[in-house]
This record gives C-alpha cells, sequence and structure tokens, in this order.
C-alpha cells in the first residue's frame, strides 16, 4: 500500500490561505509546523490565552461559517511575523502578529472585508504551544487525492483537493482506503506515524477557496454516495522525520531504503 506524498500544505491563520512547501520536519506528537497558530475570534468565546483549551471551529471565523473569508489572501512570514493580506477591493496590510497593534490591524482590515458576516467584534487569538485544530487530537492531517478523484467522478464535476486544507495530500492508495486505517502505522516521507481516525467533513469544502463562493455541498455528496462523511484521516507522528513531495507515504519498510519519487499535486 505505497503512496507518494504529493503536496504540502500549511495554514498558518485558522482558516485562511493554504501555503504550499517544499519540506517540512515533523515531530513526535506534535502538529504540523506553522500551522494554525492563529485563529479569529468571532464575538466572544471563551478563549483564555493563558489557559488554552480547545474551542469548537464555530467560534472562529472560517470557511463552515462565512465563504467571503476566502476573499483574503493571506501569507504569513514565521520568521519575522509577519502576516501579508490581500483582497480584491481592499488596501493591502501587512501586519505583525506578534505586537498587538498588528493584530488590531488585522482584524480591522477583516471586519472591512466580512462585513454583515461578522456577529461580534473580531479578535486574533493565539497562545504559545497552542494550536486551533478542527479536533483536539487532530495534529498532522492527510488526504487521499485518489478519493477525492472517485469523488469527482461521481459527481461529474472537478474537486479543487484544497477544499478539504490538509497538510498532507497522498497520490497512489487506493480510493477510501485510508477509512479503514485507524491504528495502521505509516512512513511519511523519513517520519513514522499512526493513523487516528477519519476526518468527519463540515461545510467547508462546500466553498470554492478562488472565487469564495458556496457551490458544492460536499458533506452531503459523501453521505448519499457513500454513507459516510469523511475524506482524510488524522495521524499522530510517532518518529521525527523530513516529509517533502515525492517521498513515500506507505507502511513502515527498512529504514534504510530511500524514500522513492514521484510528481506533485
Amino acid at each position: 500500500m505505497t503512496g507518494q506524498v504529493a503536496a504540502l500544505y500549511r495554514h498558518p491563520v485558522k482558516g485562511f490561505t493554504p501555503e504550499q512547501l517544499d519540506r517540512a520536519q515533523l515531530s513526535v506528537g506534535a502538529p504540523f509546523p506553522c500551522d494554525r497558530l492563529f485563529a479569529i475570534e468571532n464575538g466572544p468565546s471563551g478563549f483564555d490565552p493563558a489557559a488554552p483549551v480547545f474551542i469548537s471551529k464555530q467560534k472562529f471565523a472560517v470557511l463552515a461559517a462565512i465563504p467571503t473569508v476566502a476573499r483574503a489572501r493571506t501569507r504569513y512570514d514565521d520568521t519575522s511575523g509577519v502576516l501579508h493580506v490581500e483582497a480584491p477591493g481592499h488596501p493591502d496590510l501587512t501586519a505583525p502578529l506578534g505586537d498587538s497593534a498588528g493584530r488590531q490591524a488585522f482584524a480591522d482590515w477583516l471586519t472591512r472585508l466580512l462585513g454583515d458576516d461578522v456577529r461580534g467584534p473580531l479578535r486574533v487569538v493565539e497562545a504559545p504551544g497552542h494550536r486551533f485544530m478542527d479536533h483536539p487530537r487532530g495534529d498532522v492531517s492527510i488526504v487521499n487525492l485518489a478519493s477525492v478523484r472517485d469523488l469527482e467522478q461521481r459527481l461529474g464535476r472537478e474537486i479543487d483537493p484544497l477544499r478539504f486544507r490538509a497538510n498532507i495530500y497522498v497520490d497512489g492508495w487506493p480510493a477510501w482506503a485510508e477509512n479503514d486505517w485507524a491504528g495502521r502505522d505509516l512512513m511519511v516521507g523519513w517520519a513514522q506515524a499512526r493513523v487516528f481516525k477519519p476526518i468527519v467533513r463540515c461545510a467547508a469544502p462546500d466553498v470554492d477557496p478562488h472565487t469564495a463562493e458556496r457551490d458544492m455541498e460536499i458533506t452531503k455528496a459523501l453521505y448519499e454516495h457513500y454513507g459516510h462523511m469523511f475524506c482524510g484521516v488524522y495521524v499522530h507522528v510517532t518518529r521525527e522525520g523530513a516529509v517533502a513531495p515525492g517521498d513515500a507515504c506507505s507502511q513502515p519498510q527498512d529504514e534504510t531504503a530511500a524514500a522513492p519519487r514521484a510528481g506533485v499535486l
């Protein structure tokens, strides 16, 4: 059951622009690097940076609730801590998220972009070591591209895999095989991980990440065609290592064997 890593993505701000990577270093028990570091509170959420705990994404400005979020194009520089933001019809913004003035500037910019979709004051939230995942134990997410293609065939239309906002996209696995892999160990490039559970999908994949239009009903289609609402799996890293597009993503083999190379997404 050998697959290859097709692409890697991080999402520094929860719900906002995926950023493609050419390499990532996975660490034991840790989430994907620089993923979901920040979230945009849409009205009071109860999040306490001094005592951070998991909070439902419904408390934040995300695609599942506000498709207009996809109009913002964000790029985060993790060295300087600066977020670069742009959207059609709005001035570009450069906001250092490491200070309160920068976070407020981003919140104000988003308030103007989102308009009536804002249900309360927007606030950029973060906490050292905390990640704003969709599941409290959803460390790293993997999507099987064959599963996405199979759903495309059922629907008769193209589906951008970025709708699923995964960290790792894999090619070469049979469609939907991953749904039965809970507890299975995988080599992910030079790292090793254990499959935790399938990812239950919400309304976020219904939104086109380029047009910001809610133009599909992905969750409904999954249930109607397969009797489930899964697409992708969460994994927990059990041995550190690097991963890059083209690396193997398969059951553990000889640790001295070179990871095969392949194309990218």
